[in-house]
């Protein structure tokens, strides 16, 4: 079986490294068969759109998804995962830091029985100034999220197409695909990859980044955790401070029984405030909870189904003949083993890649 392996290449003002950049995919990957590079162009105003134009002209296996304006990476991958015909999909940043000649070794990983497979940058060739940020920033997500990763930032990824299909991006949080593709039950993998420095164009990335980062955590944590439960994370809250504020207007009540003025206390308004904004937050968690109900009657499919596995017809035939018989072997025929493309590595043994 022949199949199509899908590169997509985000670029944003990246001229002068488009061109050699598919010309190193093009001899990483000509000795693996089949492939297309699919480039996102996210509103470049420095050419990039004409230079991938004349590759599209040239090459059959290159493609060109064009912007309006700059979007940002997250809507330029989405764009770029909708385009993409491959079985396996690889994204790689445009400024060829990331080596092309590594993406063998994630679809090798991809082999082994995983979903995603993400790179981890090794001698990282940036400034101390990215790069300290960036560890800092990637043990934060690794201890809050649970998943063992040591790079989150690293363009360089490896995907069955299942999990681009499930996995929704949005805003900034391309960085954590592989948090969400673990809270939908996806295997995710890291493979050590080299790291280049950059020989054309600008670093689009600032301090800012790893602050909007950190707010994208937070969102990133309450749809893994609570998105199917939001009043566990509300209520839990709300109850807590209701409870709070009541023992504080108790104990005032106490003190109010044996004489003691409260009215001027800003122990009372304290206390008063506990329980209204406790309330609130429970009522904030059944409307969500209200919302989550609906989603789940629109589109019940949150929860991802690894196989289905049911008795063929021949099996319930054979059930019902030997019904009245005592059961001593089981009866002939077997199950129908109905499973997605993903196999699971303790279930069977682990897939070989397509030639492609």
């Amino acid at each position: 079986m022949t199949s199509l392996l899908s590169i997509v290449v985000p670029v944003f003002n990246e001229a002068g490294s488009v061109e050699p950049l598919y010309q190193e995919i093009v001899e990483a990957l000509t000795p693996l068969g089949a492939f297309e590079v699919v480039f996102v162009d996210d509103g470049s105003t420095d050419g990039s759109s004409a230079v991938i134009e004349r590759l599209v002209a040239a090459h059959d296996c290159v493609r060109l998804v064009k912007l309006r304006r700059n979007f940002g990476k997250a809507a330029a991958l989405t764009h770029g995962f909708a385009e993409a015909r491959g079985d396996l999909i690889v994204t790689m940043d445009g400024d060829r830091q990331d080596d092309p000649a590594e993406i063998p070794k994630l679809l090798a990983k991809l082999d082994q029985g995983y979903d995603l497979v993400s790179g981890w940058k090794q001698s990282r060739q940036d400034p101390v100034s990215k790069t300290l940020p960036s560890k800092f920033f990637n043990w934060t997500v690794r201890k809050s999220t649970g998943v063992a990763l040591h790079d989150f930032n690293c363009g360089l990824k490896a995907y069955r197409r299942e999990v681009t299909r499930h996995v929704t991006v949005y805003g900034e949080l391309h960085r954590y695909i592989p948090v969400l593709a673990s809270d939908l039950g996806f295997r995710v993998a890291e493979e050590k990859v080299s790291h280049r420095r950059r020989t054309a164009g600008q670093s689009k990335y600032g301090w800012r980044r790893y602050a909007r980062g950190y707010l994208d955590l937070l969102t990133v944590l309450f749809l893994g955790r609570y998105r199917q439960r939001p009043q566990h994370l509300f209520g839990g809250i709300g109850t807590m401070m209701v409870l709070a504020g009541v023992l504080v207007d108790l104990y005032l009540t106490i003190d109010k029984l044996f004489g003691h003025p409260i009215g001027q206390r800003p122990l009372l308004v304290f206390g008063t405030l506990l329980i209204i904004v406790g309330i609130q937050l429970l009522s904030l968690g059944l409307v969500g909870e209200l919302i989550t109900q609906a989603r789940a009657r629109d589109k019940p499919d949150d929860y991802e189904v690894e196989r289905v596995v049911e008795a063929t017809a021949s099996t319930a035939a054979n059930r019902a003949a030997n019904a009245t018989r005592p059961a001593v072997l089981p009866a002939p025929g077997g199950p129908t083993v109905i499973e997605r493309t993903t196999p699971a590595p303790e279930l069977s043994p682990a897939p070989t890649r397509p030639s492609l």
